[in-house]
Formats: C-alpha cells, sequence, structure tokens
C-alpha cells in the first residue's frame, strides 16, 4: 500500500475514534446540565408521581448507558433523536423530529460560515503574502498592529462595535440578522454582512500571521538563496518558489479557522440572533431540550474534527517523501 493511503487511512480511522470520545464527553456533559425538564415543563406543581411518568414516557429513566447506546444508534443511522420542546403539560406532544429543527439552522451557519470564508480568506492571504514581501516596512508594522488588536478582541465586543458604526450611528446595514427562507440571495447577504464581518475581523488575522511566518520561514532555504543570487525578484520569489512549498501550514491554520467559523458562531449569532446551529443550541440549554443539545454540540465536533483531518491529509499528501518514497 502507498505510504499517502496508508497514513491518510490511519488519520481517518483515528477521526472516528476520536468522534466516539467526544460523543462520551457530550453525552456525559449534558447529565450536569442543572435541573431536570420534567419539573421545567410539568411545573412545581407537579407531584413526584406526574414527573416520575413523565420521565418515563421520555425515557429518562433510563440508565445512562442505555441511554447513550440508544442515542449513538440512532445517530449512526441518521436519526438524532426527538426534540422535547413540543411537549407540554396538557399532555398533547407536538414534538418534532431534531433533524428537522437543525436541518435548515444548519443550512443558515454554512452560509453565513460560506460568506465569511469567501471574504477572509483571500484577504489573509493577501495581507499574509504582502506583508511578507514588504517585511518590517511601515505596511508591514501596521498590519500586524490592527490584526493584533482584532484578534485579541472578543467576538461580542466587535460585533457590538460594529453595531454601532454601521448600524446605529451610520444606518449602513441591519443589526438585526433575521433570515428566513423566503428571502433572496441579495437580502440575506445584506442581513447577515455585519455577522461576516465580525468573523472575517476575528479569523483573518490568524490566517495572515501564519501565511506571513510560512512564507518568511521559507526565505532562509539555500534554494531561496540561490533564486536571489540568480537575481530574481523578490515578488517572484515569494509567489513561485516560496508560496507553493508553504501551502501545507497554511492550508492547517486555513482548515482551523474555517472549523471555528461553523463551531465558533454561537456567540455571532446570538448578538445578531442569527437564525443558526448556535442559536439553536444556545434555546436548547435554556429549555433543557436535550436531544437538540446533543445533535447540535456533536455536529460541531464533527466538523471541527472533519475539517482538521482535511488539514491534516493535505499536509500529508504534500509531503514530498511521502509523495516519493524510496
Amino acid at each position: 500500500m502507498h505510504p499517502i493511503v496508508k497514513t491518510v487511512l490511519q488519520r481517518l480511522g483515528l477521526g472516528v475514534v476520536t468522534l466516539f470520545f467526544v460523543s462520551l464527553i457530550i453525552f456525559s456533559a449534558i447529565q450536569f446540565l442543572p435541573g431536570d425538564f420534567g419539573e421545567a415543563v410539568l411545573g412545581q406543581s407537579a407531584t413526584p408521581e406526574t414527573v416520575a411518568a413523565f420521565r418515563r414516557e421520555l425515557g429518562l429513566n433510563k440508565p445512562a448507558y442505555v441511554r447513550y447506546f440508544d442515542w449513538i444508534g440512532g445517530v449512526v443511522q441518521g436519526d438524532f433523536g426527538t426534540s422535547f420542546s413540543g411537549r407540554d403539560s396538557s399532555g398533547v406532544d407536538r414534538s418534532r423530529p431534531v433533524v428537522e429543527l437543525i436541518a435548515p439552522r444548519l443550512g443558515n451557519t454554512l452560509f453565513l460560515a460560506g460568506m465569511t470564508a469567501i471574504i477572509a480568506v483571500p484577504l489573509a492571504l493577501f495581507l499574509g503574502i504582502t506583508t511578507a514581501l514588504y517585511r518590517n516596512s511601515i505596511y508591514d508594522r501596521v498590519v500586524n498592529a490592527v490584526t493584533l488588536t482584532t484578534i485579541a478582541t472578543p467576538e461580542f465586543f466587535v460585533a457590538y462595535i460594529l453595531i454601532l458604526f454601521l448600524s446605529s450611528l451610520y444606518p449602513v446595514f441591519p443589526s438585526l440578522a433575521n433570515i428566513d427562507p423566503g428571502m433572496s440571495l441579495g437580502d440575506k447577504i445584506i442581513k447577515t454582512t455585519l455577522p461576516a464581518l465580525t468573523l472575517t475581523l476575528v479569523i483573518v488575522a490568524h490566517m495572515m500571521r501564519q501565511t506571513r511566518a510560512a512564507i518568511i520561514n521559507l526565505l532562509a532555504s539555500p534554494y531561496i538563496e540561490m533564486a536571489r543570487l540568480k537575481g530574481i525578484s523578490a515578488r517572484r520569489i515569494i509567489l513561485h518558489h516560496a508560496l507553493p512549498n508553504a501551502w501545507a501550514p497554511i492550508a492547517t491554520v486555513i482548515a482551523i479557522n474555517l472549523a471555528y467559523l461553523v463551531v465558533g458562531v454561537v456567540v455571532v449569532e446570538v448578538v445578531f440572533v442569527y437564525p443558526g446551529v448556535g442559536q439553536l443550541m444556545v434555546d436548547a440549554v435554556r429549555t433543557r431540550d436535550i436531544p437538540v443539545v446533543q445533535a447540535a454540540a456533536l455536529i460541531f465536533a464533527a466538523t471541527y474534527i472533519l475539517l482538521n483531518l482535511t488539514a491534516d491529509i493535505i499536509g500529508i499528501v504534500t509531503n514530498p517523501k511521502l509523495l516519493h518514497p524510496r
């Protein structure tokens, strides 16, 4: 078997094992959430017998390990369970499958992440390449100072600053990103602009600095010195010699930040009231809707693991030692 194929299969297997242990952590952590769903729905006036019957109907009276294997077995088959949110004290069950609740929200989250990636990735690569090209110049120092400021600022603070200037003082974009399926693409883009700008300012600094560091590190290589001795321009050296060999670390940091776009949007979605998975998860935690919380957390974990595996595989495929084994 080719070394690349073998290594990729090993990484994929490790990803599956990692996701299994993460599912255990998610299930265990949710068991420690304060409060009880049965008591929250039925109220404090409910008798212990009524609460016990309600918990028995939901399956919450089963041992933890039984509930875990029931849940993970359903997940493997594409069934994340049924939401608790449709149940009420009147006895009427209007609950919906978790997949029906999460699917449109996941689409919204991916739309926001994709819109941010379209802005942030090219911008980060441009800033990283140009700051490496004009290293130690005033331009380099200004860009580094600005990006360090944005990366050190919490997302919610960046969001409120953008709302203040671009929505309140100068009403350019709406402060609430409450999109719906009936909106046109143009309306969705306008509504999502402020959340996308917030996430862009947060992640572009990391990608830019990693790109800059990877290129500068390669500029000290012997083949780069030889290119300089041949009189090749600095721009050509960076674009045609340094950048192709820097793709592995750059791809890694891009994949990690793209994972953050899907996983770390919770705060931004809550600030802008954006109907994504993060907002749904916060609402589910507040109402103690266990199946929705578990499903959202597992989707976040799977996305993060998948994108990290993608970055790892890109690094493996671009490794000359594995491409040309002896």
